[in-house]
């Protein structure tokens, strides 16, 4: 059974995409090893920017997140912002993401976020002990980036122009949620009362 994506498969959003989609799980029966080797740090980072648009078009915040093997490259987890798909309220793209993969030893992958991560999302990597973390978007949020590298977790910025568009259009279209992803509905509460 030959599989569907080989290592000679040309690396395009498109084929990107159908990876984005695919359970974690089945990928293995689908997208040969040599594929994901030949990968680059901003083809990775493009899936969670993919799995970004995703939540996008479900009416979701649109971050992702992807967690790789160092060694293989292998896709470990990945998943998507759920805050309004599941009614989850800190469901983030790296939650999402490193649930997908469970219990692995972390320190030996790197988390792709599309979006700089929040306090939660920052503790859970350094406590998790990732080995890396890429981030794809300090232009909309930043801030914990020093904590996580002070607590020995090599932080490396990649921005991707297409996730830091789909992140803008997203919080002019839709502030409040953006803001209750950051910081709870008290949060939109306190606005709206003022």
């Amino acid at each position: 059974m030959s599989l569907f994506v080989t290592k000679d498969t040309p690396v395009t959003d498109s084929v990107l995409t159908v990876i984005a989609h695919l359970p974690t799980k089945s990928l293995s029966k689908t997208v040969e090893a040599g594929f994901f080797q030949k990968l680059s740090d901003a083809d990775f980072m493009r899936i969670a920017v993919l799995l970004a648009q995703k939540s996008y078009d479900e009416g979701g915040c649109p971050i992702g997140g992807v967690v790789i093997d160092n060694a293989t490259r292998q896709i470990m987890g990945k998943g998507h912002n759920t805050l309004v798909q599941e009614n989850h309220p800190y469901n983030h793209g790296e939650t999402s993401a490193i649930r997908d993969a469970g219990r692995i030893d972390f320190s030996k992958t790197t988390i792709f976020t599309t979006l700089s991560p929040c306090d939660v999302c920052a503790t859970l990597i350094y406590m998790r002990q990732f080995a890396r973390v890429v981030v794809g978007d300090v232009t909309s949020a930043s801030g914990n980036e020093d904590m996580v590298r002070s607590k020995g977790v090599q932080v490396d910025i990649l921005e991707d122009q297409m996730g830091i568009e789909i992140y803008s259009k997203y919080r002019a279209e839709k502030p409040d949620q953006d803001n209750e992803d950051w910081k709870g509905l008290a949060e939109v509460c306190k606005h709206h009362s003022h």
